[in-house]
């Protein structure tokens, strides 16, 4: 016999949350924990004996220990709580030197790569890339066909991709 978990949710999934909140849980975390109760009776259904049991009392018994499962956990985390002022002081805005160099070599190798194009490639790709212009809108500016707009773009972005590759 196969328990049919989507009529088990709605006849106890409230009623579990509920039992989850009385044991002192938050109102999310009783969902959470609700949801993750089927989700394991879905990943691990109960052995082919149980299902003469009965499935209430089996999904509340999982719900249980996932509720001290998750009191566990969060009696072993130490919790700090930050205002925005003292939070913002611990992430750095501003990137490392290392990423700062990397960044300006790799500018460079695309500016030069950007060079080596031919004009009209260059022209193409600038238009689409750094102007925000369609394809199409840069074919009727530099009065070619759609594939032949999009065919220079693309060998812009080859030439460039082989270009930075090593760096």
């Amino acid at each position: 016999m196969v328990w049919d978990i989507q009529k088990l949710f709605r006849h106890h999934a409230k009623d579990i949350a509920r039992s989850l909140r009385r044991r002192g849980l938050t109102a999310e975390m009783a969902a959470d924990l609700t949801q993750d109760t089927f989700l394991r009776v879905l990943s691990s259904p109960p052995r082919d004996d149980a299902a003469h049991h009965n499935p209430k009392a089996y999904l509340y018994q999982v719900s249980r220990n996932l509720s001290i499962n998750h009191i566990r956990r969060e009696r072993l985390v130490e919790r700090v709580e930050l205002d925005d002022e003292a939070f913002a002081q611990l992430a750095e805005p501003l990137p490392s030197p290392e990423t700062i160099v990397h960044d300006r070599q790799r500018l460079k190798l695309v500016e030069a790569a950007l060079a080596e194009l031919p004009a009209r490639t260059r022209t193409a790709f600038e238009m689409h890339r750094l102007g925000d212009h369609t394809i199409s809108e840069v074919a009727r500016e530099l009065d070619l066909s759609v594939t032949r707009t999009w065919t220079l773009i693309r060998d812009a972005y080859r030439h460039i991709v082989m270009r930075t590759e090593n760096l």
